[in-house]
């Protein structure tokens, strides 16, 4: 990684500056994070760029979304209330969050480029905006809008 200006060398500079403002919520996230990243470049021995890392951190929201989904279903706000500030803090990392309507333009464009229809069409439309909505949209969001919009 010779690129200091990549989004891990940014979340390593935000960990420092969260010892130094001494906020322990914000350095465990971080620390998760970073262990990550760490866990997948020795288990797959690669450098990790920044879509790898925004893919890294796109997983751990939904890991994340998940548990805060389960810990409300059990009546459990204190536990989904740490997840919640986790995502928080995952997400300061990533881009910024798409619209709807932005969604559903790009839902729209990526529709009229492949040639299958219907149901059919689910999985070529998702391996085609997978890579343009990583770590800017709920990604199963993403797929109920295509499911209605294939629908209809």
């Amino acid at each position: 990684m010779s690129d200091e200006a990549t989004l891990v060398a940014t979340i390593k500079a935000e960990m420092k500056a969260a010892m130094r403002a001494k906020d322990k919520a914000r350095l465990l996230t971080i620390r998760l994070i970073l262990s990550e990243v760490k866990r997948v470049e020795v288990d797959e021995r690669i450098d990790i760029d920044d879509a790898r890392a925004t893919a890294i951190m796109d997983k751990m929201l939904k890991q994340r979304r998940d548990s805060a989904s389960q810990f409300r279903d059990a009546n459990r706000p204190e536990l989904a209330d740490k997840e919640d500030a986790e995502i928080a803090v995952i997400q300061s990392f990533l881009p910024e969050q798409l619209s709807a309507d932005e969604i559903n333009a790009l839902i729209s464009d990526a529709l009229a480029s492949i040639d299958a229809t219907g149901m059919a069409a689910m999985g070529p439309l998702m391996g085609k905006l997978k890579p343009a909505l990583q770590g800017r949209a709920d990604m199963a969001v993403v797929s109920q809008l295509v499911k209605s919009k294939l629908n209809s």
